[in-house]
């Protein structure tokens, strides 16, 4: 009997002719955190989707716990044990907790007459509990926050008592104590020789969790390694195959231009509460906060997704009325969502069709059919600015890597040419590689006089790019710091201000 609770021996996978994976190889003991990285499109998911079924290899053998397996749907890997956290979540918004975490196996709670409700809530009570949340099992999953719901998957995975659990950016959307409690059950797992695969952008947490590390690029596996023989640099530099410098941020404010967005008193619900601040053309500033402090709603009301009780915003000085995000793109405002999946993206059109989406007037002919090849040559305009991994920019967007469908949500609004952009959580999900081609582009854009917000859960992302930070807590700005004395105690302290 092997001693190895996976095997995945010279796996081979290609779409569309181009090569995903090409004879990789990884293995996975018991009572282990082996992490996986590498950059976006580098085949980490499309690694672990075969693992779990949901693609086919091309080649190559899986071997579980010393057999040979085959895996033609997501039921069979189940069976053998093993359950996948997504990096998008994959819940049913209108049922509630417990059904999302039981679903597909009601039938272990049902009667011959019956379903048994309670028992579901019960179970589902108790496992929120060992994970160290308090989630309401009968709450419906639309009324919960994206770091709810994501824990809401690691309940629902955990609840199967797999052997081997994938975890694909588990933490994309968690507070730090959110992480911690995450990491305390990860390691109660690793006491009951679970196997955990950990897929992070977030080198840092590898040093907290992992026992070894796998780095794969461009669709082979260039090494492993136990984390103890391993820094950061060396692991980025695995990654990438060069060197990343993160440059300091520099500011020319005699470059600035006029105000470009005032926000006055602004009013929505629990959540926005009085907020004021303005932006100038050329600057970019920083929202920082806790999870719920209400920087994505004051956003959401800016741009007209979200409904405004009072205030007044103003765009180069005029009052100006949006109450729907297509009055926002008139007046040259573009939002993208921390929520690419169900805000940002439809992943069942092409790329070069999701691009066009904002202003779709700009690519008619005849003043009411599109012009499919102006959008085809906007896309692939796009696709080669961003460096977009895809064979072509007809690519369904589903068979994209999360971070290369972010960097088409970017390519979505930057074609919209609006002048105002607000970047909520811009990286989330996206590899350190990738992560400074974005900064490099948001200095550039503000370089050519847009005016750029950046909501992030990111303090190190919110100083390497600011000019001014907000700091929100409890839907109010509890301060702002410029960026000669902008650090993490201080955001951290203002983001606390509100709730100590």
């Amino acid at each position: 009997m092997s001693k190895n609770l996976v095997e995945l021996l010279n796996i081979n996978k290609a779409f569309f002719g181009v090569i995903a994976l090409d004879k990789v190889s990884f293995d996975l003991i018991p009572g282990e955190v082996h992490a996986l990285v590498g950059e976006n499109g580098a085949g980490k998911s499309t690694l672990m989707k075969i693992l779990t079924g949901i693609y086919q290899r091309d080649s190559g053998e899986i071997v579980v716990n010393g057999e040979p397996k085959e895996f033609p749907h997501v039921r069979e890997s189940m069976k053998a044990g093993i359950s996948m956290i997504h990096q998008e979540l994959n819940l049913v918004n209108h049922l509630t907790v417990a059904q999302n975490i039981f679903i597909g196996r009601e039938a272990e709670f049902s009667s011959r007459f019956f379903q048994n409700d309670n028992k579901i809530n019960q179970k589902a009570k108790e496992i929120c509990e060992e994970i160290g949340i308090d989630i309401d099992p009968e709450i419906e999953v639309s009324e919960l926050t994206v770091a709810k719901q994501q824990m809401v998957e690691i309940a629902k995975a955990l609840s199967t008592d797999s052997e081997i659990i994938i975890m694909d950016e588990p933490t994309a959307s968690l507070t730090n104590e959110e992480i911690r409690d995450l990491f305390t059950v990860i390691k109660r797992l690793k006491k009951q020789n679970k196997g955990i695969i950990y897929i992070s952008h977030k080198l840092e947490e590898l040093f907290q969790i992992a026992d070894r590390v796998s780095v794969m690029r461009d669709g082979n596996m260039v090494d492993t390694f136990p984390i103890e023989e391993a820094d950061e640099d060396m692991i980025i530099r695995k990654m990438v195959g060069r060197e990343i410098k993160i440059k300091p941020p520099t500011f020319d404010e005699s470059k600035f231009g006029k105000v470009a967005l005032e926000v006055i008193n602004l009013n929505s619900g629990d959540m926005v509460k009085e907020v004021s601040f303005s932006i100038r053309y050329g600057e970019i500033v920083g929202f920082a906060g806790l999870v719920g402090a209400g920087r994505s709603e004051t956003m959401k009301v800016i741009f007209g997704a979200d409904h405004k009780d009072s205030g007044e915003i103003r765009i180069d000085g005029n009052p100006v009325t949006i109450n729907n995000p297509y009055d926002a793109v008139n007046n040259s405002i573009a939002y993208l969502s921390e929520d690419r999946k169900s805000e940002g993206i439809i992943t069942t059109l092409p790329i070069f069709e999701n691009i066009s989406l904002p202003k779709l007037q700009d690519f008619l002919k005849l003043s009411f059919l599109l012009n499919e090849q102006k959008e085809i040559k906007n896309a692939e305009e796009m696709i080669k600015l961003l460096d977009v991994r895809t064979p072509s920019s007809a690519q369904l967007l589903q068979y994209l890597s999360g971070g290369n469908q972010q960097k088409v949500v970017i390519a979505k609004w930057l074609s919209s040419n609006s002048k105002i952009l607000i970047f909520d959580e811009p990286t989330r999900g996206i590899d350190v590689g990738a992560k400074d081609q974005i900064y490099d582009l948001m200095e550039e854009l503000a370089d050519q006089g847009n005016a750029i917000i950046v909501v992030s859960s990111e303090m190190q992302e919110i100083i390497r790019l600011s000019n001014r930070v907000f700091v929100m807590a409890e839907g109010r700005i509890t301060g702002e710091l410029s960026s000669k004395n902008i650090s993490q105690e201080k955001i951290m302290s203002l983001a606390v201000n509100r709730a100590s």
